[in-house]
């Protein structure tokens, strides 16, 4: 488990100095910390929020937009609602391929303009160990066997699911389709921070086969992990 610094802001800033090693050029981020009164979202993002969603559910979605706010100034976009979609992902500007990701502690988004990207997917996770409950739910035989040859095996399933977060979301840009956590097979290059994605079974335009790649860093609390697809390089 990464040590952490308890001041807020700091740890703020080291989490936020994360992210630009997750991705290349042309990605503008954004983050924000939920525990410390994060910027209201617009009156349309809130709409998309159940009325009986509970104050921490409405601290991480406004963080969330907070970020995705960020990244939109960054990149040079005045930032404008992000509603939700009907299978629960974000909507963003056309032209835009885009992703938020919050826990508890930290909430960041990513975006990239679709002329560069055809998807983007970045995940958050607290850097605590996954249940050996939940390993069967997430993972193949293979990947539990990875996972229990880690020095934390806890902690290298918590990386797994997170990565398969990250590459779900990145290709859900160009698919618009949800399926298992079979539907990849992942591996891990722990001395570099690299992984792959590979998938399965065809998911258009994606064909079994088809790999991703991502990147990811355990640091300051926090698993981070992202997976880009420029629009320049096939998948392998």
């Amino acid at each position: 488990m990464s040590e952490t610094n308890t001041d807020p802001q700091s740890l703020l800033q080291q989490r936020q100095a994360l992210l630009p090693t997750l991705f290349s050029g042309g990605v503008s981020l954004g983050a924000c910390d939920p525990q410390d009164q994060p910027p209201a979202p617009f009156a349309e993002e809130a709409a998309c929020l159940s009325p009986t969603a509970v104050d921490k559910r409405r601290r991480e979605f406004a963080a969330g937009r907070a970020a995705a706010h960020q990244a939109m100034r960054a990149s040079g976009r005045e930032p404008c609602p992000i509603l939700v979609g009907p299978k629960r992902a974000p909507l963003w500007p056309r032209g835009v391929v885009g992703t938020i990701s919050h826990t508890r502690s930290f909430a960041c988004a990513a975006l990239a303009s679709a002329l560069s990207h055809r998807g983007i997917g970045l995940d958050v996770e607290e850097d605590t160990p996954l249940s050996r409950d939940l390993w069967p739910s997430i993972a193949s035989e293979a990947e539990q066997a990875w996972m229990r040859q880690q020095d934390d095996p806890g902690q290298a399933g918590k990386l797994l699911f997170s990565a398969k977060e990250a590459a779900y979301k990145a290709q859900y840009c160009a698919s618009a389709r949800y399926f298992g956590f079979d539907g990849m097979d992942l591996r891990f290059d722990m001395a570099k921070g690299r992984f792959t994605a590979q998938f399965t079974a065809d998911q258009l335009p994606f064909h079994a086969g088809d790999t991703l790649k991502g990147r990811f860093a355990i640091a300051a609390g926090v698993i981070l992990t992202a997976v880009e697809i420029p629009n320049h390089e096939p998948c392998a």
